[in-house]
């Protein structure tokens, strides 16, 4: 019984996390078992995914938890899905401006 007991607390300090990127035509998702008490940070270091994309720089990609923009000492609960952003291409508010822009342009042009 108690061998058992201990068994329960030991599993329960490790928990199940993922770490995502995601480029333009390439998405990597990682699973893996951390400790509980483990950061954002620790958790991307812990995943390897560092080596993979090299380009990632931490001080500067923004982070997140499950879509919420989230600090690099945030502490990690089960099940959580870290993901790492690239930077903005194009800034969308641009985007939806020159897109309404040009909508204007061909809406006139049929008219004449």
């Amino acid at each position: 019984m108690r061998v058992h007991s201990i068994s329960n607390k030991l599993n329960n300090c490790v928990m199940l996390i993922e770490v995502v990127y995601a480029l333009e035509k390439k998405q990597t998702l990682l699973s893996l078992e951390v400790q509980q008490g483990t950061t954002l940070k620790q958790a991307i270091e812990l995943s390897g995914i560092l080596d993979t994309y090299p380009q990632i720089d931490l001080l500067k990609d923004k982070t997140g938890i499950f879509g919420k923009i989230a600090k690099l000492d945030a502490i990690l609960r089960e099940k959580d899905r870290v993901e790492i952003y690239r930077p903005l291409i194009a800034d969308p508010k641009q985007v939806r401006k020159d897109r309404a822009a040009k909508g204007k342009t061909m809406r006139s042009s049929k008219k004449t």
